[in-house]
């Protein structure tokens, strides 16, 4: 394959999108990014609207995830997906959809990659990467989570969900505040809590997940955005995201 490839990058953390442009760069011969979005929604419009050749698409997104994208198109282009977790299959994704990268990706992991799309040739199997897709959900359901676990010295603290106001990513850790106004620190990114927390919990913000049990009152803000106010000790003031307008939307049945 020599032509340049019209490229889209779909990722819901900026800084993954931005990894993935310093990498493409590399290589101005071969992809040219006609686009990127943050979340499902916005990828599914850019595809629609400028029919890329190449996607570079994150499984994990809020609202509308990778394989529920894939699954509104009815012309799949190449697809490598990207994920910073390894539960799926890496080898039966790298050959039905093309490849698969696990982040934070590295140049030399990144160039098999570009090595991949110079030799493809064929064209994506749509009903074998459905059946896949299908498989991998099936496999990743996994029992909801009552409690989280933090380490705190040599013990170990058992939280339980109902008990939390909600999670709202710091640095290099995630806050855990309870509806009593204890804090708590976890090392786990809020990307992977979100995959195991049950529907209980509403991610609002790129940094912030919140039991919606534990929403006491939601307030309109400027620039399609929200106020919640936690039913905890502190009365705690939380601002969404604008990205997450729709599932918010969605919860409270405001579309």
């Amino acid at each position: 394959m020599e032509k340049i490839l019209k490229t889209v990058i779909i990722d819901d953390e900026e800084p993954a999108r931005q990894r993935l442009k310093e990498l493409l760069a590399v290589y101005p011969n071969h992809f040219d990014i006609i686009g990127e979005a943050e979340n499902g929604k916005k990828g599914l419009e850019i595809i629609h609207r400028l029919n890329p050749d190449l996607l570079f698409l994150d499984i994990q997104m809020p609202g509308m995830n990778g394989f529920e994208l894939i699954k509104q198109l009815d012309n799949i282009p190449i697809i490598v997906f990207c994920s910073a977790f390894d539960h799926y299959s890496l080898d039966a994704f790298e050959t039905n959809s093309l490849d698969y990268l696990l982040k934070p990706v590295s140049s030399e992991r990144f160039s098999k990659t570009v090595d991949k799309l110079m030799r493809f040739t064929t064209k994506v199997d749509h009903k074998g990467l459905m059946d896949l897709i299908k498989k991998f959900e099936e496999q990743i359901k996994q029992p909801e989570i009552t409690s989280i676990t933090i380490k705190k010295g040599n013990k170990l603290l058992f939280v339980k969900l109902e008990d939390i106001s909600y999670f709202k990513a710091e640095d290099k850790y995630v806050k855990i505040q309870t509806v009593q106004g204890k804090d708590h620190i976890t090392e786990k990114p809020l990307k992977e809590l979100a995959e195991k927390l049950p529907n209980s919990f509403i991610r609002i913000h790129r940094s912030i997940i919140v039991n919606k049990k534990s929403v006491r009152e939601l307030q309109n803000y400027f620039n399609c955005k929200y106020v919640f106010i936690m039913n905890d000790k502190l009365r705690t003031k939380l601002y969404s995201g604008r990205s997450f307008q729709t599932q918010i939307k969605k919860w409270v049945d405001l579309s």
